[in-house]
């Protein structure tokens, strides 16, 4: 270390050996007062490791870093990643634990980001340890940050036992289970948010046994927790622990925690349920789900929080997915389809349509589905009238024109004259897709009429819905149908008495000017454009004088 405290004097000068100099500045840096120069330092650690070689690096610059951990964050966490990446520079794993005394520091700081960069540096340099360095060296530090005064150190080791568990003797395994069980209990909530956190973790690396004995009475003892914030990653603890367990097991030992954690008084706990749910069905298995996961899954489909409904209706699909085949259909009809009620919950059912058509037949799902669907589309927050028209082409393609026609048409039409803009928009752009799908006379028959007779409202913003539902249609609708039935209403308008929708017959014939014969654009478009361009708005104008030079009729 006394090298290290006057690096430049003793180790450029001493031996004459100039090689060094650099690596002196870069150790000098590390006590600049530049926060910068110093993180810059720390970063080429492994340059100053590689100059002054494993022997060195070991005796004088680990125990330098050792000393000097006070300093910024950014500059602590820097050293902690690179530190992990040090054993080949300190003589490889025979030498790996040298590396233990700075992280085992970093370990310990306030800073969050810092204790877990270390610790992740820990593990990764844990699987280099050979067995008996694990028991002579890092479970010894284990031990010590478990026991540790401050409640950082205590939640630091939480995330080491998992990793040395299996490669030490049963006498020591036996000290770190007694470990673990002592920081489930901590009087600290953030120790046992820790030791909640691991508990799947550490379950996985235990014998059968000891995971009936241990892990279960920790996890009912976490899953009851005072702090709900405990409580919920017990929950995803449960995942790991359920797929460790026999089939005869899980009914006694999970499943009484397991409901409490569905109807718990926290939301974010029930949550934490909904959102894990797809992976609990799976390691729970189709009996359990039968008997005990559908009527928690209702009732999460019908929380009172709507973060927990949404959660729940995110797994819907996933849900209906991995229920046994034999009563797959049943279940959706009698249990999950009457819980469509919440908008987040029915959104979610529509937008995997598809999926849940294949499950159930579009006859029983229409009938299901139609009344939730019409409730959705004059639901009174627009964003939810937005999304069921974004899903409106996919119900479409699934229930059939028939039935479209018959029930959804009246609402796409509806839609085009919506009080919000972006509801308007949606709908425009829904009745191209639409025609993209049951075709041009289909369009011609159905909807054309229907959009232009808007083209009389009296509201000129419906008025002007007529031209952008033309712009959208022509393209799809061809040739004829834009000719002979589109143009005429078009030219109509240029004779409006507000000057947005004039304007918007420039912007207009300038879209649909492609679709158009040249014949067309010349007897009939172009004198309009040129009665335009001389508008007395300027902004009529204006877009007059483009679609006359976009279209090449100048």
């Amino acid at each position: 270390v006394a090298d290290c405290c006057n690096p430049v004097s003793k180790m450029a000068g001493a031996d004459g050996d100039d090689s060094l100099y650099p690596i002196a500045v870069l150790i000098d840096e590390l006590r600049n007062e530049d926060v910068q120069l110093r993180l810059n330092s720390i970063k080429k650690l492994s340059t100053i490791a590689l100059a002054l070689g494993v022997e060195r690096t070991r005796t004088e610059l680990l125990p330098f870093l050792t000393d000097t951990i006070y300093d910024e964050d950014e500059v602590l966490l820097a050293l902690a990643e690179q530190l992990g990446n040090f054993t080949m520079l300190v003589g490889g794993p025979e030498y790996v634990h040298c590396l233990l005394p700075p992280l085992e520091s970093l370990a310990t700081v306030e800073e969050t980001v810092v204790r877990d960069k270390a610790v992740e540096s820990l593990r990764k340099i844990s699987q280099e340890h050979s067995p008996v360095d694990l028991e002579v060296h890092f479970e010894p530090l284990v031990k010590r940050l478990a026991s540790g005064d401050w409640f950082t150190s205590r939640t630091s080791a939480c995330g080491l036992f998992s990793v040395c568990y299996p490669r030490v003797s049963s006498t020591v395994k036996a000290e770190i289970r007694q470990h673990f069980r002592t920081l489930c209990s901590d009087d600290t909530p953030m120790v046992r948010r820790a030791a909640a956190s691991k508990l799947g973790e550490f379950a996985k690396v235990l014998e059968l046994d000891y995971v009936k004995s241990d892990i279960i009475s920790l996890f009912t003892a976490l899953a009851s927790d005072e702090q709900d914030s405990v409580r919920l990653l017990a929950v995803e603890a449960c995942v790991s622990i359920a797929t460790l367990l026999p089939q005869e097991d899980l009914e006694t030992l999970v499943m009484p925690t397991l409901r409490q954690a569905a109807e718990d008084k926290s939301w974010r706990v029930r949550y934490m349920v909904a959102d894990k749910f797809s992976e609990l069905q799976k390691a729970v298995g189709p009996e359990i789900t039968k008997n005990d996961l559908v009527p928690a899954f209702q009732n999460l489909l019908k929380d009172c929080e709507a973060e927990v409904r949404a959660a729940a209706a995110n797994k819907v699909k996933e849900f209906c997915e991995n229920l046994p085949e034999d009563n797959r259909e049943q279940i959706i009809m009698t249990h999950i389809l009457p819980c469509v009620k919440c908008p987040e919950v029915r959104l979610n059912i529509i937008s995997n349509l598809d999926c849940v058509n294949e499950v159930i037949g579009i006859r029983q799902l229409s009938q299901s589905l139609l009344p939730a669907i019409v409730e959705l589309a004059e639901d009174a927050k627009w964003r939810v009238r937005l999304a069921i028209i974004e899903y409106m082409p996919l119900l479409a393609g699934q229930l059939g024109v028939e039935f479209f026609d018959e029930k959804l048409n009246t609402l796409c039409m509806a839609w085009l004259i919506d009080h919000v803009y972006a509801i308007r928009e949606a709908a425009t752009c829904n009745l191209m897709k639409l025609v993209e799908k049951f075709g041009a006379e289909w369009a011609q028959n159905t909807i054309v009429p229907k959009v232009l007779g808007m083209a009389n409202d009296p509201n000129y913003l419906h008025r002007m819905t007529t031209l952008f539902c033309i712009n959208a249609l022509s393209e799809a609708c061809g040739q004829e149908i834009t000719t002979k039935q589109m143009l005429p209403v078009v030219l109509k308008m240029s004779n409006d008495q507000v000057a947005n929708v004039r304007f918007n017959v420039a912007k207009s014939l300038q879209k649909i000017g492609p679709v158009l014969d040249s014949n067309a654009l010349q007897t009939e478009v172009k004198p309009v454009l040129e009665k335009l361009a001389t508008d007395t708005d300027m902004d009529v104008k204006y877009f007059a004088q483009e679609a006359i030079s976009v279209l090449a009729l100048a």
